[in-house]
């Protein structure tokens, strides 16, 4: 145990998971695992082989105001993962304290991860920080996504105050690809403005390397040929794949961003889409 990870109180908590994942006889398992604090993964699950699916749990449910969550996951000797989560994570009213979650993902050469989580929720009046590095080698492969709701709109409540901080990285041989960064000030002009949310309440990214010209083109058929609200786009720098969303739900873009994946896995991952099971309860 790390008591320097231990919560500084009652109404903090400080919560570390370290995974290590490593293919083993053409098998791909969880090698070590850590945590401290209230952040777990339970079994992990084979529904296609020997491809290792596992769900992140928060037990609390939810971040607040000096809350700190840290994922570290490393994929070494031909490990293929896929991460995702039982549910939405939550960013809740601040008392002015930052909630930070930051997360670490470093895929070895021959490796090959999925990073799936659903959807954040940004309550109204929320200090966020919020943070992954993908740390690719060699010829690794990943495809990732991030999904953020600005307030609840189903429950009535609007966006109409509070902060969020997201960073986005990709790198590969210590060299980046990707440094993307967003804040989000609740009741500013950028939510309504038309270079900015344009009054929709769902932002999403999707990113996927290495990817050609070939898979960005099949990637654009397939939002082409997917009737939902919302606005997306997708375009290649260099190798990385950027699908971009804006939806009034945030099940219209994870929907969207499904598609996708389905379409795009079996041309960078050489296998069919196997969606965890855990999406369809």
């Amino acid at each position: 145990m790390h008591a320097e990870l231990k919560p500084a109180s009652e109404k903090n908590w400080l919560a570390h998971l370290q995974l290590h994942f490593a293919g083993r006889a053409g098998k791909t398992v969880i090698a070590q695992r850590s945590h401290v604090g209230p952040l777990v993964v339970q079994k992990p699950f084979y529904p296609e082989g020997g491809v290792c699916h596992v769900y992140l749990l928060h037990p609390p449910g939810g971040v607040a105001g000096g809350d700190e969550l840290h994922v570290q996951a490393q994929l070494s000797a031909h490990a293929q993962t896929l991460i995702t989560t039982p549910a939405a994570g939550k960013f809740y009213r601040s008392d002015g304290r930052v909630a930070q979650l930051q997360q670490v993902l470093k895929i070895d050469a021959g490796c090959a991860l999925e990073w799936l989580p659903q959807e954040t929720i940004l309550f109204a009046g929320c200090n966020a920080h919020m943070t992954t590095r993908v740390e690719l080698a060699g010829d690794a492969r990943f495809i990732g996504w991030e999904l953020l709701c600005l307030g609840r709109p189903a429950s009535g409540e609007v966006f109409n105050s509070g902060f969020a901080r997201q960073r986005f990285e990709i790198w590969r041989d210590g060299a980046p690809l990707v440094i993307d960064r967003a804040q989000l000030n609740g009741g500013s002009e950028l939510l309504n403005a038309r270079f900015g949310m344009q009054g929709y309440t769902t932002s999403a990214s999707l990113m996927a390397t290495p990817v050609t010209q070939d898979m960005l083109d099949a990637v654009r058929e397939t939002l082409a040929q997917t009737h939902t609200e919302g606005l997306f786009s997708a375009t290649l720098i260099d190798e990385v794949l950027i699908v971009r969303a804006l939806a009034h739900q945030a099940e219209h873009a994870r929907n969207v961003f499904i598609r996708v994946w389905q379409t795009l896995r079996p041309m960078l991952l050489q296998r069919e889409a196997c969606a965890p099971r855990i999406w369809a309860t």
